[in-house]
């Protein structure tokens, strides 16, 4: 009997070194590729066969989702008239692990009429593919992690690294935000967290907690009563921001005056001048991490002139973006 976690180990081992053997050899045809991917007016089309083309679809998705527009092909449709799809502008990346699918390599003189530049991406460099490509990527391993060394495993994860780096470096090329990545990711989880804004969770109009910097601390505590957040926006005769005042602040001033003899005072005597504020169009997820480093509860949004227009607190934040 095997022992499983011994040969997972190896598995496991082998693939992360046929990783780690790519890195030495990325040389001046990777760059010259990533180029021909940035300055393509076109889009970049995705072929293989079989696990390869598994691989080259997936590294079309990743391209697509990081802003470079690209998809994928069947090299055997592609023969039957999905070559139509494919225009001179185009940047063609081609995988193949022998470098030898015939499937694919029906496709390369068509390209070629076509104008299209093509980059063969193969575990062969002296393969038929890797010779009539524009460029090509080393994409070899030294074993499989099959111990039959039949079935594509450590030369597919190789395979899809590389397309990886391919679109991690694109994607820093082109100074690709995580805004940018909110637009093609509208749905689900991801989305909520990419895409909902302080606005669109925040407290506002009536329900913000507003109070002058003249009132008493008296004409405070319906405030922090009624607005259910327990704390007190302070603004001046402008409406601008100039402190916060909360329950917690009360109970101090309690605790250390021993009385209700300050209840008369002005709140800013007594309130914080210099509360955390974050922008209305700043992401939930952003004003969330401000929260939690600073181990406040709750921020108030502002906008240029620093006047308060919400509030967003950190259960609400968490709710927003599924976290």
């Amino acid at each position: 009997m095997i022992d499983i976690l011994k040969e997972a180990r190896q598995a496991l081992e082998i693939e992360a070194r046929g990783i780690q053997g790519l890195i030495p050899r990325l040389d001046e045809s990777f760059r010259v590729a990533v180029q021909l991917m940035f300055d393509c007016t076109g889009k970049v089309v995705t072929t293989g066969m079989g696990k390869s083309g598994h691989v080259a679809n997936k590294i079309a998705a990743t391209l697509s989702s990081t802003g470079t527009p690209a998809l994928y092909i069947h090299p055997g449709e592609a023969s039957h008239g999905d070559l139509g799809m494919v225009r001179g502008t185009d940047v063609v990346l081609a995988l193949s692990n022998s470098g030898e699918s015939e499937e694919v390599l029906r496709l390369l003189s068509p390209l070629r009429r076509m104008g299209a530049s093509i980059i063969a991406m193969t575990g062969n460099a002296d393969s038929e593919l890797a010779r009539r490509a524009d460029v090509h990527l080393d994409a070899a391993v030294d074993q499989e992690a099959c111990p039959l060394g039949l079935a594509p495993t450590a030369s597919t994860t190789a395979a899809l690294a590389l397309g990886d780096a391919l679109a991690v470096v694109l994607l820093r090329m082109r100074d690709f935000t995580p805004e940018n990545y909110a637009l093609f990711h509208p749905g689900g989880s991801l989305g909520k967290k990419l895409m909902t804004t302080v606005s669109d969770v925040m407290d506002s109009g009536d329900k913000l907690p507003l109070a002058s910097r003249d009132a008493t601390l008296h004409e405070v505590i319906p405030v922090l009563q009624e607005k259910r957040w327990g704390l007190a926006c302070i603004v001046d005769d402008s409406g601008r921001l100039v402190g916060s005042f909360s329950v917690g602040d009360l109970t101090r001033l309690h605790l250390n005056h021993k009385g209700t003899g300050f209840m008369d005072d002005p709140v800013h005597r007594h309130m914080n001048p210099n509360p955390k504020t974050v922008s209305p169009d700043l992401l939930a997820a952003k004003a969330l991490h401000t929260m939690e480093t600073n181990n406040i509860r709750a921020l108030f949004a502002v906008d240029e002139a620093n006047r308060p227009v919400g509030i967003i607190g950190l259960y609400e934040a968490l709710r927003a973006i599924d976290y």
